[in-house]
């Protein structure tokens, strides 16, 4: 899976514009292959974040080279600071397999440490 995170500064009065133009781009990208989903939404400074989820790079790679991208893109540009622009590769997930295999690792020392 590939993230996009994006992180603009805004005032309270740009705030709701770039919101707006943000989640204006998004439903196109329900209809695209490789899409997991995405979202919107403002701090309590006004600072407004944008996420993407992709399937695999080459999905994301895909959507960069698209004229949807290039919109996103005039989008960030209306920050009123410096845009975070981020991609996250993330490689692996797991669940509480992964709980079970660290706790059971724990041998009965630390198990007990932990009680006191």
């Amino acid at each position: 899976m590939v993230r996009l995170t994006v992180s603009l500064i805004a005032s309270a009065r740009s705030a709701p514009h770039l919101m707006h133009a943000l989640r204006s781009l998004t439903p196109p990208l329900r209809l695209r292959a490789g899409h997991l989903g995405c979202s919107t939404w403002m701090d309590s400074d006004h600072t407004v974040h944008y996420q993407e989820d992709w399937a695999t790079e080459p999905d994301m790679r895909e959507r960069v080279v698209s004229d949807g991208f290039t919109r996103l893109l005039a989008v960030i540009e209306a920050s009123e600071g410096l845009p975070e622009v981020q991609f996250n590769f993330v490689t692996q997930t797991r669940g509480l397999d992964y709980v079970a295999e660290v706790r059971g690792a724990a041998g009965p020392a630390e198990a007990n440490d932990e009680r006191r």
